[in-house]
């Protein structure tokens, strides 16, 4: 990979394994995002256009480690502009910054096919399996458990059953321990106790992928129903909130659900 980014070649996240050449590019991407700020663009524009040119799946940065790409294929583009508007705290007001990171508020309004013309194809496919895979999975997680929370409160004596199964056993058909053991048998990957939040993600996004695997389309398409339900719940109190995408069980079984019932795998 050539020390130099531009904006021509292919919407990839790939590591080089030369790191040297990978800090160099890293910068590149920093020094023109900079440039293009204080030539006059919004950094909230500019922002997007190095996000499309940025190359580097994860890094460590001043001790901290940041993976902006879950299992080769969900990317969370928010995390990846922290680390970039960490590098212009005198170019971006303070206030729409921490806007957009803490409640997802864009400071311009773009609509949904420039923010991902400006990601780049592959970059925004990879987004809307972040959206889908980690954000959609995790809603229907806490929807599930809070319907057993209720159905533990309707069944004082213990006599509904279901109500014990927890939220592991009833949305992915095991407990937690067996689905961390067959985690490490396919990834190789040794879940500890305390996880980090990109640790929790990765496995959140592989749960999402043997759910797919597992249910039926019927049953994919409630869980989807169920998920997308608690996530708009969650974020009535930010009506500013913007993802970059027209969240829906359309769009979510255009992506996922072929017509066979057999779930597509998630690219």
């Amino acid at each position: 990979m050539s020390s130099s980014v531009d904006a021509a070649d292919p919407e990839v996240i790939e590591r080089d394994d030369d790191p040297s050449e990978n800090e160099l590019a890293c910068d590149d991407v920093v020094t023109r995002f900079r440039e293009d700020v204080r030539a006059g663009e919004h950094w909230f524009e500019a922002l997007l256009d190095a996000i499309g040119r940025w190359r580097v799946p994860n890094e460590t940065r001043d001790g901290r480690r940041y993976d902006y790409l879950i299992a080769g294929e969900a990317f969370d583009w928010l995390r990846l502009a922290e680390r970039l508007l960490d590098e212009i705290p005198e170019l971006a007001p303070t206030g729409e910054v921490e806007a957009l990171l803490f409640t997802g508020r864009w400071p311009v309004d773009l609509d949904d096919d420039e923010f991902a013309g400006r990601l780049g194809a592959a970059k925004y496919s990879a987004h809307l399996n972040y959206v889908y895979g980690v954000l959609v999975e995790q809603a229907l997680q806490l929807g599930v458990e809070e319907e057993i929370h209720k159905e533990n409160h309707a069944s004082p004596w213990g006599d509904d059953m279901r109500a014990h199964e927890g939220m592991f056993q009833r949305v992915y058909g095991a407990d937690r321990a067996h689905l961390r053991a067959a985690y490490y048998e396919q990834t190789g990957t040794m879940l500890a106790e305390d996880l980090s939040l990109s640790e929790w993600e990765t496995f959140v996004y592989w749960l999402f992928k043997q759910r797919l695997k597992r249910q039926d389309k019927a049953r994919v398409a409630s869980d989807t129903r169920k998920g997308l339900a608690q996530l708009s719940r969650m974020e009535l109190a930010v009506s500013e909130r913007r993802r970059g995408v027209r969240l829906s069980e359309h769009e979510f079984s255009e992506r996922y659900v072929p017509r066979t019932g057999q779930s597509r795998r998630a690219v």
